[in-house]
């Protein structure tokens, strides 16, 4: 026998049979409210052919000027799709691979795919420092010792990171400029033999 104060639901030998739908009519209100597809309110709308003003049964497909990445669960791309960055690089090659070898549903292509993203954004770091216009490292940091910047942090709940600060906006341009400078040793010593 099985305690009442265990639902049914929970018990691996479900004794109790399933309530039918007037029962459940009579207990529960509203039930079955849509089970009549002419009570439902999005009944018209379910009558097929609909008049869509459409005048093809399947868009036209727009030209793919290079193979789009498209996940392995669908047989192709959709009929529009965006064109405005086509992948390049190592982030593109990241990106192809994951939508190559991953279904959607596995949490390898996200990951890669995040990490295309990143590895797109160092892309365009190191792109900036050919342009006339590089990415500035520390943004803002002559308003921080100008404008308050101490003060202006005064009494907020995150007030404990921010010593932390110039650590996450420094630390890899300075990571970066060590690195740079252990490579130039390097191939100077290598040149020097």
């Amino acid at each position: 026998m099985t305690d009442p104060a265990i639902p049914s639901a929970y018990v691996r030998d479900k004794r109790t049979p399933t309530p039918s739908r007037d029962e459940l009519r009579a207990r529960i209100p509203g039930w079955g409210v849509d089970l009549n597809p002419a009570d439902r309110p999005s009944y018209p709308k379910l009558q097929y052919p609909a008049d869509t003003g459409a005048h093809w049964d399947f868009p036209e497909r727009q030209p793919e000027k290079w193979p789009r990445e498209r996940s392995i669960e669908h047989a192709f791309v959709t009929p529009v799709f965006g064109t405005a960055q086509p992948p390049k690089g190592l982030s593109g090659v990241v990106r192809k691979f994951a939508y190559a070898r991953f279904s959607e549903g596995r949490l390898a292509h996200w990951l890669l795919l995040v990490a295309g993203d990143r590895i797109d954004a160092a892309e365009h770091h190191l792109r900036s420092f050919a342009s006339a216009r590089p990415d500035v490292p520390a943004t803002g940091l002559r308003t921080e010792l100008t404008r308050g910047g101490l003060r202006s942090r005064r009494g907020r709940s995150d007030a404990r990171h921010h010593v932390l600060d110039p650590v996450v906006v420094a630390g890899p341009w300075l990571a970066a400029a060590g690195a740079a400078v252990l490579g130039v040793r390097k191939a100077a010593r290598a040149l020097g033999r």
